[in-house]
């Protein structure tokens, strides 16, 4: 969704030294190979908990992460028309801490729009108003005017997109949300978590300022990256983790989806790189590695570097070639993970990442049916609201949107599946899978109360949900449900 514009403004400027640059390529002397091991970080970089604004995200979040003994594919990143690229600038960013007295802000859409576009609602929203906003809120320069907000009280990333301060009043072109001691990537029902094109926070994968002077000889996360057209794919646009990639993906030619983990062998040579920060970018390549989380114009790679980092690879107004060649050797020697022996998180416990994640989305649109008043969608809380209501309101939602075809999670036939119900008030959920051709009802969980399940084999044709909705009387309430796949080891005790 996010249209990153990469101009490069430091190397545009220089390319008539790329011919220079690549014969101090050819000239250098041959180096040894250093055989970088991990060492343990710093007590400073380790402090403190992770899922909040300076170590975000779950301690087992993919970015967070590191693949054992990863198996690397053939596909490579071309040159383009610049040099790959570390650092900040008008398509990164700045993330903001809310305080808990901070006042609200209400973010208003874009001049000739109907509102602030929301993928999670899958519609445009005349405001979105954000409980806590800090001061001193700065989008970055460029097109897609990128912030990012971590209110530490409700545990809530606010990542807009096109955010600007203009004639007294915010406004933004998009905005999406995730949990800071989350994922930090989508999921299937909330497919669509920040202002990146793969649907992930703008801060995710960013080398944040308080990193880059913190002592250790590596970052310890992976990164982000976006790469060009030539070296992004567009048939599959994206794949797990990402859940979303560019409208314009069919523009691509080249074979690197995003959400593809990208990783230097270990045979690399980090070594013989003279700059420092380069050198420790390197290593974080070499063990974390970097997700493709969106696309650029014309440059090869665009790491970023959080704005307002003391991080410059070629100083102030300086051209550094040895660091334009390792940059370039760094291009020609990352590859995609295909395979891994397993999985450490951040304190170096293997774990298995989990594919199976909920397949249901409560973001209507709905009908009523019955009853005065209606439930709105929450997104905040992934729930149909009610209002407090002496008789029952049932709402109907009859619409594919329940459930966002995420390539990688779509359901498969005979499988079996399991929904629960999440409900405060003694609100109730309905789901009925109806065949598309003959409009019978294939399934029909009946109505289910809070926490109650039912599993049953997804159809062998194609089929659309149907949502039931049923409101609690006298008191608020709320309802919402998980879809996902049963166990298969599960499957196999209950035989």
């Amino acid at each position: 969704m996010n249209r990153a514009r990469q101009h490069n403004d430091h190397y545009g400027l220089q390319r008539r030294l790329a011919v220079a640059a690549a014969a101090l390529l050819l000239l250098a002397p041959a180096l040894g190979t250093e055989h970088f091991v991990q060492p343990a970080a710093p007590a400073s970089v380790l402090a403190g908990p992770w899922g909040t604004y300076h170590k975000p995200f779950a301690v087992d979040s993919l970015w967070n992460s590191r693949p054992v003994n990863p198996v690397l594919g053939a596909a490579t990143i071309p040159k383009s028309n610049y040099f790959p690229r570390v650092g900040g600038g008008k398509y990164s960013l700045e993330v903001f801490l809310a305080a808990a007295d901070d006042p609200p802000v209400t973010v208003r859409g874009l001049p000739g729009r109907k509102g602030v576009w929301d993928p999670d609602w899958e519609a445009f929203r005349e405001s979105i108003t954000v409980p806590r906003w800090p001061r001193g809120v700065t989008p970055a320069e460029g097109r897609d005017g990128h912030a990012d907000i971590v209110d530490a009280t409700t545990g809530i990333v606010h990542s807009f997109n096109m955010l600007r301060f203009q004639a007294g009043q915010w406004i933004a072109g998009q905005y999406a949300w995730t949990r800071i001691d989350g994922r930090g990537w989508g999921d299937p029902a909330h497919y669509f978590q920040g202002a990146r094109a793969a649907g992930v926070p703008a801060m995710g994968g960013l080398i944040r300022k308080h990193e880059v002077r913190d002592g250790d000889v590596q970052y310890r996360h992976a990164l982000a990256v976006s790469l060009t057209f030539n070296a992004l794919a567009s048939n599959p646009a994206y794949v797990f983790p990402a859940t979303s990639a560019d409208r314009t993906a069919s523009r691509n030619t080249g074979t690197i989806p995003e959400g593809a983990l990208l990783m230097l062998p270990a045979s690399f040579d980090t070594a013989s790189i003279g700059n420092a920060e380069l050198r420790k970018v390197a290593r974080t390549l070499m063990t974390y590695g970097a997700y493709v989380v969106d696309r650029n114009v014309g440059t090869p790679f665009n790491i970023y570097v959080e704005n307002g980092a003391d991080f410059n690879l070629h100083g102030r107004g300086h051209w550094d070639a040895a660091a334009a060649n390792d940059l370039q050797r760094i291009r020609a020697a990352l590859r995609p993970v295909v395979a891994a022996d397993g999985w450490l998180d951040a304190n170096g416990r293997a774990f298995t990442p989990d594919r199976n994640l909920n397949l249901l989305s409560m973001r209507g649109p709905w009908i009523v049916r019955a009853g005065s008043g209606s439930g709105q969608f929450d997104s905040w809380a992934q729930a149909l609201v009610f209002p407090q209501t002496a008789t029952r309101i049932v709402q109907v939602a009859r619409s594919a949107r329940s459930m966002h075809p995420v390539s990688w999670a779509k359901p498969a036939a005979g499988v079996e599946y399991r929904l629960t119900a999440l409900a405060t008030g003694g609100a109730r959920l309905r789901l009925r899978l109806r065949d598309m051709t003959t409009g019978k009802d294939l399934v029909d969980s009946g109505e289910l109360a809070d926490g109650a399940t039912t599993i049953f084999p997804w159809p062998n044709r194609p089929v659309i949900p149907v949502l039931e909705a049923i409101s609690g009387t006298d008191q608020k309430s709320s309802v919402s449900g998980t879809l996902a796949a049963v166990d298969p080891i599960e499957q196999r005790r209950a035989q």
